[in-house]
């Protein structure tokens, strides 16, 4: 379906978990999606769960939407 064509979503703490999932439908149902986190591709903040913000966009890309990638930390003052 494309039920969100033409919006746009912004989904923190998307590289893994429920924040993840959320950005994989949003991406399937065709939004623009920024997905922000903390790890990148070759630098995970905690090695020992894998996934990045590239990896995110990518996927909600591959699932239909448009899948932006950016490495932000929400703790304290937003820093991107």
């Amino acid at each position: 379906m494309q039920r969100l064509a033409g919006q746009i979503a912004l989904v923190t703490g998307a590289t893994r978990g429920a924040g993840l999932g959320i950005a994989r439908v949003l991406g399937e149902e065709s939004a623009t999606v920024y997905v922000t986190g903390r790890s990148v591709r070759g630098a995970p903040v905690v090695p020992e769960y894998p996934g990045s913000v590239e990896d995110a966009a990518d996927e909600v890309t591959a699932r239909g939407g448009h899948g932006i990638a950016a490495a932000c930390s929400l703790a304290g003052a937003l820093t991107c």
